[in-house]
């Protein structure tokens, strides 16, 4: 393939669709289940390119350095997310490759070169998915400790990593967390003015820096009312800073053929086959560092964290999936990353069963991009 392509983040379609966390050992589940997602990485490229062809517009790993413990050290086995959006920008043509980035151990210059590489590779599909990290645990495998202003280094970080894009001659930084001499990075980006960008911040000084400095805020939500709430006060907060920002959630899946089917499977793999240890471990963290769900999703929804790391289900036939995204969608969802229990063996009946309906329904585009 030659030339420059339209980031799929752009593109028309009023719904967008997204894999989420394939790079990832089980993906965003707490599950023991034989089927359980290994992240190899012959499976991971095959994920890739069936999203691809089928019609997912955007591919967003996590960002993961250690496992959470219990039998399975859950997601400990996880890939490097610049060395992973660049080699499957090689062997797909169509879909937006994102890197996710904890700004407090990723320095902006290195990441600047990294992302500009990928979006060569991939003539223009680059996506950067910034954040400011939540475990403490994990981040004292680096000797870096969480930082209360967070999100004020990330605005430090964006500005240097646009700057290194959009700047003709080499710059001097002076600010609070970086002190730059003479920075420049070439190649600069592929897509103008930077890559396409976004942050899943849930707290208010997360969301006021996505407001101001990325394209997309992800969210999460406990049910579809709250949903509507989310998304009002992340647009404000665009608003008010003179910025138009999508606002996408997170979505786990199991799509079957009958409603039954897809409950029955969705109780085994996540109440009768979890990894418990795993699961406490990872909620007592979230809770209390990350801030990333409502109070009472630790209490009421213990399955969707064991099912899709506390995210909104869709579990049921094609159709009832699509009417729940009609409704996301009508409350002001611009898409949503999903995950499933096993990506290689799920993908498949997902595209050939709901994009069609979704473009039915007007999720989609009269006419689909042809790989």
């Amino acid at each position: 393939m030659t030339g420059q392509v339209e980031n799929p983040m752009r593109s028309a379609h009023p719904f967008k669709l997204g894999v989420f966390s394939a790079n990832a050992d089980r993906g965003l589940t707490f599950t023991t289940v034989p089927e359980q997602w290994r992240a190899g990485w012959d499976d991971v490229q095959r994920a890739a390119v069936l999203a691809d062809e089928g019609g997912f517009d955007f591919f967003l790993p996590i960002a993961r350095w250690r496992g959470y413990g219990g039998t399975t050290h859950v997601r400990e086995w996880s890939f490097e997310t610049f060395t992973f959006a660049a080699a499957l920008a090689a062997v797909t043509r169509r879909i937006a490759l994102f890197s996710t980035v904890h700004v407090p151990l990723v320095h902006p210059i290195y990441a600047a070169k990294a992302l500009a590489t990928i979006d060569h590779v991939s003539h223009g599909r680059a996506g950067l998915n910034i954040v400011c990290g939540w475990n403490p645990d994990e981040f004292d495998m680096f000797g870096v400790q969480l930082n209360a202003e967070a999100y004020v280094q990330a605005a430090e970080w964006s500005e240097i990593l646009l700057r290194l894009y959009t700047s003709d001659e080499p710059f001097d930084f002076e600010g609070k967390f970086y002190n730059l001499k003479g920075a420049i990075s070439r190649p600069v980006s592929v897509q103008s003015p930077r890559p396409v960008t976004m942050n899943a911040a849930f707290g208010p000084p997360g969301r006021d820096f996505a407001a101001s400095h990325c394209d997309y805020l992800f969210t999460t939500f406990t049910d579809l009312e709250v949903g509507r709430q989310h998304v009002t006060d992340i647009r404000q907060r665009g608003t008010a800073v003179g910025r138009d920002i999508g606002v996408y959630t997170v979505a786990h899946v199991v799509c079957r053929e009958t409603e039954e089917e897809a409950k029955r499977y969705y109780d085994r793999y996540s109440i009768e086959f979890t990894d418990e240890a795993a699961l406490d471990y990872h909620m007592k963290q979230k809770k209390g560092f990350s801030k990333s769900h409502e109070d009472r999703a630790f209490i009421e929804y213990r399955q969707r964290f064991a099912a899709g790391t506390g995210s909104f289900p869709l579990v049921g036939t094609p159709t009832h999936i699509v009417d729940q995204m009609v409704k996301m969608q009508e409350i002001g969802f611009g898409g949503a990353a999903l995950s499933f229990v096993n990506y290689v063996d799920e993908l498949p009946f997902f595209c050939e069963k709901v994009i069609p309906l979704m473009r039915e329904a007007g999720l989609r585009a009269d006419t689909e991009d042809t790989p």
